[in-house]
């Protein structure tokens, strides 16, 4: 019998149980077109997931591969994923590359792709089309759907060792260029009334004024929502189609299913981003439209990670990031993304090219098309870094679990180059967190301290000068019983050095994260 992953809300914190337990998905997302190739995924990427500590791989399935024929499915890919999962004892977050990639029906399968009367395009003011099938295309979301679903079906037959964790519906929904279509459907929809459950849902949301309070008769999507009408009449569409196929997998067999998001950036109007896609100011829409999804997950390569971290981090919205920058700060982020916001999965993106001698490099031309900060794929130092940071966390789940939602455990992140540090109180003492100076290649500041019990403390971190202090209006001064350096070992501290000479004066942490263990006394 397969063992259905979770996600539960213990003490108001969102936890994956995956095989029954609690468990973070310190991932890795592979290049679009990995998954092609089984002989390469194995030698270039399943056999080095362990020099870096990854316990799960986020891999994409394409709706072109798995129904080639019309009604006729091969599961061969899906097969060679499973059974390499098991060998290698990873697991797997399937991405369900069907009728929207990156804005674009560019996974959909031949015989669609060459039916455009049947699956009508988008077309933008003017009636250019676009290669992106519109959701108002029902017959190509109900084509969708049964296809997710045999995919699932076959998911709960064959992948008894659970395995898969989560299925990503999609990815990065949208229209760009446009923030509505023009088709001749799309114009007689957006002429016509709003949606009941998304007028409710826009009362509910602050969005609009109670329809008791003197709404027309006839309620178009300009009347009620003026110039986002556009953008809210996209978002709309493209949520349904995602919970229609959400919910029709989930009746095969019920995995946490989420959908991705390219952020809204600059320029910042609905297009120059995918117009309809979960960004900030539509996840009120989405909610309403696709319950079925149980988080929205950002995929973030802009520089103000924790910013966005934070704004995906709601009661309704557990954070998930499937994608992410892969420069060295990226292993900062991981430590507040898991020990802040309590992230269930954080994975960067083309996870392969840390251990390949020449790894793929991606074109200009392709960084200023997705408007992606091109250092956001620099490299160096990230390797060892973030492995680090994956086993350490690894180390130390037991005590986040016991700490978790409460005021003994308390984080810390350089969010800008300006910033020098921070001041975290305790009930008997202060910490004084001083950030060092950012190198190419390096980390920034990030950690976090646990108070173990009133002269006890964990700190867990990189890149930073840890001072401690006696409360206001105590002064007395501070020392050490003892520093130690160490890790966790079944859930046991296990010291590595003793810090109790010189090392004493300085607690230093550098671009390697480390676990320095003090127990303090005042005199």
């Amino acid at each position: 019998m397969n063992k259905i992953t979770e996600v539960k809300i213990e003490r108001g914190i969102p936890i994956l149980y995956v095989d029954g337990q609690p468990f973070w998905a310190f991932a890795g997302e592979v290049h679009n077109s990995a998954a092609y190739a089984p002989d390469r995924m194995e030698a270039e990427i399943w056999m080095k997931m362990d020099q870096s500590h990854l316990n799960t791989l986020i891999v994409p399935v394409y709706w072109e591969t798995l129904e080639p024929e019309e009604g006729s499915y091969d599961f061969s890919l899906v097969d060679s994923l499973l059974e390499q999962a098991v060998r290698f004892k990873k697991k797997l977050i399937l991405l369900w590359f069907g009728l929207w990639k990156n804005a674009e029906s560019a996974y959909v399968p031949a015989w669609m792709k060459q039916d455009s009367e049947t699956f009508f395009r988008a077309e933008m003011y003017g009636g250019e089309r676009l290669n992106t099938i519109f959701p108002l295309c029902w017959e190509a979301v109900e084509r969708d759907a049964a296809a997710f679903s045999r995919l699932m079906g076959h998911l709960r037959e064959v992948d008894k060792n659970s395995s898969v964790i989560m299925v990503q519906v999609e990815n990065e929904v949208g229209l760009l260029g446009t923030e509505r279509d023009y088709c001749r459907q799309a114009e007689e929809a957006f002429t016509g009334n709003v949606p009941d459950k998304l007028m409710d849902a826009a009362v509910k949301s602050g969005k609009i004024r109670a329809r008791e309070t003197g709404w027309p008769e006839k309620a178009d999507w300009t009347v009620v929502f003026g110039e986002d009408a556009g953008e809210i009449f996209s978002a709309w569409f493209f949520a349904s189609a995602l919970e229609r196929i959400a919910s029709v997998g989930k009746k095969e067999y019920p995995l946490p299913c989420y959908a991705n998001v390219w952020l809204k950036q600059f320029p910042w109007y609905a297009g120059s981003y995918p117009s309809g896609g979960p960004v900030e100011d539509m996840l009120w829409v989405w909610k309403a439209a696709a319950p079925s999804l149980f988080t929205i997950a950002p995929d973030i390569y802009v520089p103000y990670v924790s910013e966005i971290m934070e704004k995906y981090t709601r009661p309704d919205n557990p954070l998930v990031i499937p994608e992410v920058r892969k420069d060295a700060v990226t292993a900062s982020y991981a430590l507040y993304a898991y020990l802040n916001c309590h992230a269930l999965c954080y994975a960067p993106f083309g996870i392969e090219d840390l251990w390949q001698k020449e790894p793929d490099v991606i074109p200009k031309e392709v960084t200023e098309a997705l408007n992606i900060d091109p250092l956001s794929f620099d490299m160096t130092g990230t390797k060892e870094t973030l492995g680090e940071v994956y086993r350490l966390l690894g180390e130390i789940k037991s005590l986040y679990l016991r700490y978790r939602g409460t005021t003994h455990l308390k984080c810390f992140l350089k969010n800008a180059e300006g910033e020098q540090g921070c001041y975290l109180k305790f009930k008997s003492y202060d910490m004084e967190i001083r950030y060092l100076t950012q190198q190419v290649g390096m980390p920034t500041a990030a950690g976090a301290v646990f108070e173990l019990d009133e002269n006890n403390f964990l700190i867990v971190g990189m890149m930073c000068n840890v001072c401690v202090h006696t409360k206001p209006g105590d002064h007395r001064k501070v020392d050490f019983i003892r520093k130690e350096a160490g890790t966790y070992s079944d859930g046991q501290w296990r010291c590595r050095q003793r810090q109790n000479g010189d090392e004493k004066i300085v607690t230093m942490l550098y671009d390697m994260p480390e676990c320095v263990k003090m127990e303090l006394f005042k005199y």
